[in-house]
């Protein structure tokens, strides 16, 4: 009777064994290959639900900025692409205001169809700059370094720029652009850049 006892158990406690190894067993049959899954999976980060967590505002699409031509000048949107450059561009504009001077308005080449507004060194922005040979009304592009280049006519001009957005085309954004008011005591013209809130 022992010995039956003895035996039972012995079978009972040799199937757990067994059993409890079959639970750790991978697909694998190479234990170099089960070794190199484990260490891998051990090295990976873990990765969380994206789907809970909120997304970073510049993750999703690109948003529209607003800019003044002058200190008391009318909004106006700035449409942006959804580039690098324009995207840059935006998460700056949403850190901090830019109010940027033009300070060579009417004497430089095609003056009388773009102006261009030099945003300060301290901001690090990507460019991709494409050939360009003609240009619409109201069209907004980057140039290195660090110079955002408005097109307020339409225009024939041979340069490298990236593009960044564009304006719905008004006779009012016309007059905004054109009737910029020189700052006084500074004897430039300002254009505000801002995230509109």
């Amino acid at each position: 009777m022992k010995k039956n006892q003895f035996t039972m158990w012995y079978l009972i406690l040799v199937m757990g064994v067994m059993l409890s190894g079959c639970g750790n067993r991978n697909d694998s049959s190479n234990p170099k290959e089960n070794m190199a899954e484990s260490s891998n999976s051990a090295a990976l980060p873990m990765t969380s639900n994206l789907e809970n967590e909120p997304e970073d505002d510049f993750t999703q699409e690109t948003v529209d900025l607003v800019v003044r031509f002058g200190d008391a000048g009318e909004p106006f949107t700035m449409h942006l692409y959804d580039n690098d450059t324009a995207a840059s561009i935006a998460r700056h504009v949403g850190t901090s205001d830019w109010r940027l001077p033009i300070y060579h308005y009417d004497d430089y080449d095609n003056w009388e169809v773009m102006q261009y507004y030099d945003i300060p060194s301290r901001y690090e922005i990507p460019s991709a700059p494409e050939q360009i040979t003609e240009e619409k009304a109201g069209t907004v592009y980057y140039s290195e370094p660090n110079r955002i280049i408005l097109f307020y006519q339409d225009a024939e001009v041979s340069a490298e720029y990236t593009p960044v957005g564009y304006f719905d085309y008004t006779e009012e954004f016309l007059q905004a652009v054109q009737d910029n008011p020189v700052l006084e005591g500074w004897g430039n013209k300002i254009v505000q850049i801002s995230d509109g809130e």
